[in-house]
């Protein structure tokens, strides 16, 4: 097996180089042409640091963890790779943990911290479940709120979620819409009140008055979905179009509609916001905001790494510097 000496030997540097160049050391001061000669000699030993005496030497694991609600929620698949992508990039692996377990006082994330099985947390707090780990400022460890922000923790990474509701409501005004209902999250939700205001803004921006009654907050669970259909047509509001903060709560609302008789666009359009692989299977086939959310995976975990290495700059709150998509399907018709 090859060492840091074989490298340096075929790479004709010192160690100490070697040493600080594969490991992306923010002190090495070496030319491009260095570095990549050293990346070659490493590549064609067929060289593997180790990890293990790594970590004793920098009382680092090279392991982040992921915190999201729900491992099996589509929602986050492009968020999982983007985390994973960019953290393999820097040489880190990705430990994946559900965030109802990992609740403070729970002792959990405190003891991957304390113990220095992790060097870094990313979590997306559940709806209306903000985190604030206390522990983990006495530790000092990196914490990167996705989706969230709180005023007690430093780092936070958000989507563009105004601006991608204020698209789904420029899409069905667009097609003759003006009775606009909102499906959104739970009051306590940061991504809610931010959709909120993109729906409020993109209303204003027709010179469509909001219709508080056209307002809901019932979450984005698939049962939210239907109960805010159900609870549109109790109330005897007929919006023409609805926009679903959460295209699981859109599916919800589906199927609510099919089991009642509405039918899906020709009695109500809808648009979502997230794109999913279950968007694009449903019955009609869902329109939705897709949200740049591998980008926001990407971008936690070079705030995490950045931090690590003591820039102070990547402790401030960042949204994701790109743009959402609007994925035209076939649940939005004209306005009758």
């Amino acid at each position: 097996m090859a060492t840091l000496h074989d490298v340096a030997r075929a790479a004709g540097v010192s160690v100490s180089a070697v040493s600080r160049v594969l490991s992306n050391s923010p002190t090495v001061r070496v030319s491009d042409a260095t570095r990549a000669r050293i990346h070659d000699a490493a590549r064609e030993l067929e060289y593997r640091p180790n990890h293990a005496g790594r970590a004793l030497k920098l009382a680092r694991s090279n392991v982040l963890a992921l915190v999201v609600p729900d491992l099996t929620n589509a929602v986050f698949t492009e968020l999982m790779e983007g985390v994973e992508d960019a953290a393999l990039d820097r040489d880190y692996f990705v430990l994946l943990g559900r965030s109802e377990r990992m609740q403070p006082g729970g002792g959990t994330i405190e003891r991957l911290v304390g113990e220095g099985r992790v060097d870094a947390v990313l979590i997306q707090p559940g709806e209306g479940l903000p985190l604030t780990p206390e522990l983990l400022h006495a530790q000092k460890a990196p914490v990167v709120l996705l989706n969230s922000v709180d005023e007690a923790l430093e780092g936070a990474v958000t989507a563009p979620d105004a601006e991608a509701a204020r698209l789904a409501v420029a899409h069905l005004v667009a097609r003759g819409h003006r009775r606009i209902a909102l499906a959104g999250g739970v009051r306590a939700s940061a991504t809610a009140r931010r959709r909120e205001a993109g729906y409020r803004a993109g209303l204003a921006a027709a010179g469509i008055e909001v219709d508080e009654r056209l307002v809901l907050h019932g979450g984005y669970s698939p049962s939210a979905g239907g109960g805010a259909l159900r609870a549109l047509r109790e109330s005897g509001e007929r919006p023409t179009a609805v926009v679903f903060a959460n295209v699981n709560a859109a599916i919800g609302g589906l199927a609510w509609a099919r089991r009642h008789g509405v039918s899906i666009p020709a009695d109500l359009s809808v648009v979502a916001i997230h794109d999913s692989w279950s968007a694009e299977n449903t019955s009609p086939p869902l329109t939705t905001v897709r949200l740049p959310l591998r980008e926001l995976g990407r971008t936690a975990v070079d705030r995490a790494v950045r931090r690590l290495r003591g820039d102070r700059e990547a402790a401030a709150p960042v949204v994701v510097d790109a743009a959402p998509v609007l994925v035209e399907r076939d649940s939005v018709a004209p306005a009758p």
